[in-house]
């Protein structure tokens, strides 16, 4: 399982990686697009220390990291289904309206793919420290 999540972790890696060089870099949402991607990155280490060492720590931290990083990317999301619709409501209104937007095709398919294999690898991740 845990070497699973590292192969999920670098093809969703890849498909940001897509995403980022489209992304343009006068946004409003700069330093949460940078935190995003530089949480999902630093993960990486500790979970690499996880198969190196199979000591659980590492595992947990580096969940640890994936957690705040996706954070800031469902609010990257978020704040691409505000703009694109023109609406803004409640946090948890224009979350719940951009997960909607994801799962309805509303948004390219690398958005889509992105935003949906996040949560393939974070309960892959979970479950690989469950078990550790």
């Amino acid at each position: 399982m845990a070497y699973f999540v590292l192969a999920a972790w670098v093809l969703q890696g890849a498909v940001g990686v897509l995403l980022l060089a489209g992304w343009n870099r006068h946004q409003q949402q700069a330093r949460v697009v940078l935190g995003h991607v530089g949480l999902s990155v630093a993960g990486l280490v500790p979970w690499i220390a996880f198969l190196v060492t199979d000591r659980a720590t590492w595992g947990w931290v580096a969940l640890g990291l994936i957690t705040v990083g996706n954070t800031l990317g469902d609010e990257v999301l978020r704040g691409r289904w505000r703009r694109s619709s023109g609406q803004s409501s409640s946090l948890l209104r224009d979350y719940g309206a951009a997960i909607r937007a994801v799962v309805t095709g509303h948004f390219p398919a690398s958005v889509t793919f992105h935003a949906l294999f996040a949560g393939v690898v974070y309960f892959a991740a979970l479950m690989a420290c469950v078990t550790a």
